[in-house]
């Protein structure tokens, strides 16, 4: 059995013009994985926030559902093709989490359990653009889309929302995460179909 769930392939390009450049429509939020899902009790589940100058915020899951928290629906958009329209969520909002920390740096990288990383422009992660999510369509995020929690970036290819989040590390340097060792783009826009370097 390969590391890699089924669905890391091409399908049919429709011409709806709501769709970013080489995307298909879908309803079900197909669930793709790069290695073992990992189970992560609420108890021990942590997120935390290092600046490039070494200070650190934490929360614990209590300290998270304390923070001020955003109904949000979006469109996602998956390298491997697919996107979904008006797709509802919760979360808490970087932007909240990032209070008081120093986001002048250019990257990011965010960590989860499990080991996966990916790079985010520091940019893609303020002014609204970003959350930690942990409910979708109404319900705790299951396990296999990244529950207990994962960070949220719908204006970015999927790849770079990753699941099981644990840390974001800002960063006054560049860093490849998982994909981008393997090819894939930096930034990751559906809109300018920046799917591969």
């Amino acid at each position: 059995m390969g590391i890699f769930s089924p669905g890391f392939v091409g399908r049919r390009r429709d011409k709806n013009p709501m769709l970013p450049p080489g995307q298909y429509e879908v309803t079900d939020f197909p669930v793709l994985s790069a290695g073992p899902t990992p189970t992560i009790e609420l108890s021990d589940w942590a997120f935390s926030i290092r600046a490039a100058n070494g200070d650190l915020k934490a929360w614990n899951w209590q300290t998270l559902m304390a923070q001020p928290i955003d109904d949000i629906t979006v469109d996602l958009h998956c390298v491997t093709r697919w996107s979904q329209f008006g797709m509802g969520w919760r979360g808490v909002s970087l932007d909240r989490l990032f209070d008081g920390v120093d986001t002048s740096t250019e990257y990011a990288m965010a960590s989860c359990y499990g080991g996966y990383t990916t790079n985010i422009r520091t940019a893609d992660l303020v002014n609204g653009q970003a959350w930690i999510a942990f409910q979708f369509d109404g319900e705790d995020l299951a396990p296999a889309h990244g529950g207990p929690a994962r960070l949220l970036i719908p204006h970015l290819y999927l790849w770079k929302s990753a699941k099981w989040v644990k840390n974001i590390t800002l960063m006054n340097h560049h860093q490849l995460g998982f994909w981008e060792n393997y090819g894939y783009h930096d930034v990751g826009d559906p809109w300018k179909e920046e799917r591969y370097s």
